[in-house]
C-alpha cells in the first residue's frame, strides 16, 4: 500500500462521534448566545436554517476521506491486476502467435509435401502421356505404311486377271494374295481401333494432368500465403484489422478431406499412368505382330509367286519343246503326203497300161477272145492297181487328217505358249516387280 494513504488510513481508523439525527434540524427557538444587548434586535432564525452541524461537517469529511482511500485502494488494485493482466495476456498472446506461426509453418510444410507429390506425379504423367503419343504417332505410321501393301496386293491381283484362258485359274498365289488382303484389312482396323483408343487414353492422361496441375497450383499459392501469414509480426507494416474475418467458411475442407483429395488425384493419375504402361506395351505389341504377319504373308505371296513363274515357265517351255517337234512333224507329214501324192500319181501308168492292154485284148476275134492266163492276170492286176491306189489315197487321207489336226495342234500350242508368255510376264515382271515395293517391317511397326 502506498505510504501517502496512510496518515488517511489513520483518521478513518479513529471512531466516529455519535450521530444525532436531530442535531441536523435547526431551531427557531433557539437564541443567539453572547446577543447581550436591547431585547429589541434581529432574529436568528433566518441564520440557522439549512445549515449543517459541525459534526456532519467532520462526518462528510471522513466519508470523503474514506471513499477516496477506497477509490485508491481500488485504482491501485486495479492497476495491479492490469499489470498483471497485461503481463500474462501479452505471454499468451506471445505463446499463441508462436504456437499460430509454428502451425502455419507445419501447414507450409504439409503444403510443400502434397506439392512436391503432385509435382512428382505431374512430370511422371507429362513424361508418359509424351511416350503415349509417340506410341500413337508410331500407330498412325505404321497404318499409312498399310497402304502400300494394299495397293499392291489389290495391284498385283489386278494384273493377274489379265491373264488368259487356261492361265487365269484360282492358284496358290492368287490365295495368298487374297489371305494378304484380309490380313491386311484386318491390320488396318486394328489400328484404326488401337489409334482411338490410344486418343481416348491421352485424353484420360491430359485430364488426370490438368486435375494435378490445378491441384499443385492451388497448393503453390496456398503455400505461398501460409508462408506470408507465418512471417507476419507484430511490428510488420502490411498488418491490418479485418472485422469479420475469425470465422469459418461454410465451404472448408477438413485436414483429412483436404489430404484425401490430392492423394485421390495422384491415386487417379497413376492409375491412367498404369493404364497408358499398359497400352503402350499392347501397342508394342500389335505392331510387332502385325508387322511379322504381314512380312511372313508378304513371304509366302513372293514364294508362291515364284513357285508359280517356276511351274508356268516350265509349262512353257515344255510346250514350246513339243511345238518344235510338231513342227517338225508337221514338215515330214506334208513331205509324206507329197510322196503319196506322187505315188498315186505314179499309179496312173501302170493302170493306164493295165487298162490299154485289157481294152486291146478284147478286140482278139472270134475263138481268141479267150480268158487266158494272161486275162486273168491282166485284170488282177488292174485291180491290185486300183486297190494300191485306194490304199495310197486312204493314207493320203489319212496323213492329210493328221496334218490337219497337226496344225491346229501347232495353233493350240502356239496360243498356249504366248498365254504362258503372258502368264510369266505379269508374275515376273509385273507382279514381283511391284513387290519390291513392299515396306520394311521396320516401317511397318512405325519407324521411317
Amino acid at each position: 500500500m502506498s505510504t501517502s494513504l496512510l496518515p488517511v488510513c489513520r483518521e478513518l481508523t479513529m471512531p466516529m462521534p455519535p450521530h444525532d439525527p436531530t442535531a441536523s434540524l435547526p431551531s427557531g427557538d433557539l437564541a443567539l448566545e453572547g446577543n447581550m444587548g436591547s431585547n429589541v434586535g434581529v432574529s436568528t432564525v433566518g441564520y440557522r436554517s439549512g445549515k449543517f452541524t459541525v459534526p456532519e461537517w467532520h462526518e462528510s469529511n471522513y466519508a470523503k476521506y474514506y471513499q477516496a482511500f477506497q477509490d485508491r485502494e481500488n485504482a491501485e488494485r486495479v492497476r495491479n491486476s492490469s499489470k498483471q493482466a497485461e503481463a500474462g495476456t501479452k505471454a499468451q498472446e506471445t505463446t499463441t502467435q508462436t504456437e499460430v506461426t509454428r502451425r502455419l509453418k507445419e501447414r507450409v510444410h504439409d503444403t510443400n509435401f502434397w506439392k512436391f507429390e503432385l509435382n512428382r506425379e505431374i512430370e511422371d504423367m507429362i513424361a508418359e502421356a509424351d511416350r503415349l503419343v509417340s506410341e500413337k504417332r508410331r500407330l498412325e505410321s505404321a497404318l499409312r505404311a498399310t497402304e502400300v501393301p494394299m495397293h499392291i496386293v489389290t495391284e498385283c491381283l489386278g494384273v493377274r486377271e489379265r491373264r488368259q484362258g487356261g492361265d487365269k485359274v484360282a492358284d496358290d498365289p492368287e490365295d495368298a494374295m487374297l489371305k494378304e488382303l484380309e490380313i491386311i484389312n484386318n491390320v488396318r482396323d486394328l489400328l484404326t481401333r488401337t489409334i482411338k483408343q490410344a486418343e481416348q487414353q491421352i485424353k484420360k492422361d491430359r485430364d488426370a494432368k490438368a486435375d494435378l496441375e490445378m491441384d499443385w497450383s492451388d497448393k503453390l499459392e496456398a503455400a505461398q500465403i501460409d508462408a506470408r501469414a507465418a512471417s507476419l509480426h507484430n511490428e510488420s507494416t502490411e498488418i491490418m484489422f479485418y472485422p469479420g474475418s475469425a470465422k469459418f467458411e461454410d465451404m472448408q475442407s477438413s485436414p483429412e478431406s483436404w489430404a484425401q483429395f490430392s492423394h485421390d488425384n495422384i491415386v487417379r493419375a497413376e492409375t491412367e499412368r498404369m493404364a497408358s504402361i499398359q497400352l503402350r506395351d499392347l501397342i508394342g505389341n500389335i505392331l510387332s505382330d502385325v508387322a511379322k504377319d504381314m512380312v511372313e504373308q508378304s513371304d509366302v505371296v513372293n514364294m508362291a509367286l515364284a513357285k508359280r513363274i517356276e511351274e508356268t515357265a516350265d509349262a512353257k517351255a515344255k510346250m514350246e519343246n513339243s511345238l518344235q517337234n510338231t513342227l517338225r512333224e508337221i514338215a515330214s507329214q506334208e513331205k509324206n503326203i507329197e510322196s503319196l501324192k506322187h505315188a498315186i500319181k505314179e499309179k496312173e501308168k501302170p493302170i493306164k497300161v493295165a487298162q490299154t492292154r485289157l481294152h486291146m485284148r478284147t478286140q482278139r476275134p472270134g475263138v481268141d477272145l479267150c480268158r487266158d492266163p494272161a486275162q486273168y492276170k491282166l485284170v488282177d492286176e488292174v485291180r491290185e492297181l486300183c486297190d494300191q491306189v485306194d490304199a495310197l489315197q486312204k493314207q493320203l487321207d489319212e496323213s492329210e487328217e493328221s496334218l490337219r489336226q497337226l496344225k491346229d495342234t501347232r495353233m493350240t500350242l502356239e496360243k498356249e505358249i504366248a498365254k504362258k508368255a503372258n502368264t510369266v510376264f505379269l508374275d515376273q515382271k509385273r507382279c514381283m516387280q511391284i513387290r519390291t515395293r513392299y515396306p520394311t517391317a521396320q516401317k511397318l511397326i512405325g519407324y521411317n
